[in-house]
């Protein structure tokens, strides 16, 4: 079964045909970071309109390099939130048109459950497990019993820890995206700030950025060297981290948890994946590659087939673009 799948959620968009859920032909991503940089963070407006700009050419590129036409999609699948909703307009109404033009049943699909499923697109993980979805936009703890039937332990009360290493990267001036840029320097730094995690009272196992973020801007007025601006970005990258794994800890001995399923972009940081291993020796750990750690269609597509296999139905084309989708505790 060949699906073409199709991301536009946030800033990149993304396209790829993917046979049987796992086989991936074609995976291509635009990125309209450039457009972005200048502001620290992603300008909705901009994003929607560089979507509107590259949709088209970018679904034709992955079917170019996956060798298909129309008549060989046998299902169109599309990102419909959570996400930006002028960036989410774009897919879903490309999506919604060629399903009409060519005929061919579509699907809208959750970002962030196809997130977790990114990472059982190259093994099959054992279940329960617990999925970490981990990027710019979400920080969620979920109980996963079966792709499908999910119960919610914990989430970000304000900011994503994706965006909380974005802003950090901009108060120690390096550009954007900042993650990656902030993991580079804490190599070359020692934690030595005294910087602490928040604590969310209503659930403890939930999380906030927002004031680690304020507790750098305080600590900012101790950095007058390049080796202090390392120090600050170790601080906060470990305790942002090492903020992750506790929690996650806990989370995992609410259930029999049989493994770890990681997806979203900060889940290719290697000091992470260090403190995981560290953590959970005896527990199987499962990443993405990197292609399907940050935002792409290929695991769009992938889920898509899954849904599709145990119950083969189109969605109305009124779907509707959702800026939240909340994941319902099991029964």
């Amino acid at each position: 079964m060949i699906v073409l799948g199709i991301e536009t959620t946030c800033d990149e968009t993304g396209a790829a045909i993917v046979e049987d859920g796992r086989i991936i032909h074609s995976n291509i991503v635009a990125s309209s970071a450039d457009l972005h940089a200048r502001y620290g963070g992603v300008f909705p407006e901009l994003a929607a309109r560089r979507h509107i700009e590259a949709i088209r050419p970018v679904v034709e590129e992955a079917m170019a390099k996956a060798g298909v036409t129309a008549q060989d999609i046998d299902l169109i699948a599309v990102a419909h939130g959570p996400g930006l909703v002028g960036a989410l307009l774009v897919g879903v109404q490309f999506a919604k048109g060629l399903s009409i033009a060519w005929n061919k049943p579509f699907l809208g699909i959750n970002h962030v459950e196809a997130h977790l499923w990114a990472a059982a697109m190259e093994a099959t993980p054992p279940l329960p497990a617990l999925g970490l979805v981990l990027s710019g936009g979400h920080t969620l703890l979920l109980q996963i019993d079966q792709f499908g039937t999910y119960h919610p332990i914990a989430t970000t009360v304000d900011d994503a820890i994706g965006e909380a290493f974005d802003k950090i990267a901009t108060l120690l001036g390096l550009p954007y995206p900042g993650g990656p840029h902030v993991e580079a320097l804490a190599k070359h730094g020692t934690p030595r700030f005294s910087l602490s995690p928040g604590y969310v009272k209503r659930n403890p196992i939930d999380f906030s950025f927002s004031g680690l973020k304020t507790a750098v801007l305080y600590a900012m007025k101790e950095v007058t060297t390049e080796q202090d601006k390392a120090d600050l970005a170790a601080s906060f990258q470990e305790t942002a981290l090492r903020d992750v794994v506790h929690k996650a800890r806990l989370a995992s001995q609410k259930f029999s948890c049989q493994s770890l399923l990681f997806g979203g972009g900060v889940c290719n940081n290697q000091r992470l994946k260090e403190l995981f291993h560290t953590a959970f020796p005896n527990t199987p750990l499962y990443f993405p590659s990197p292609a399907l750690t940050l935002d792409n269609a290929a695991m769009i597509a992938g889920l898509a087939y899954q849904k599709f296999l145990h119950s083969p139905y189109s969605d109305p084309l009124d779907l509707e673009a959702k800026t939240r989708i909340s994941f319902q505790p099991k029964a």
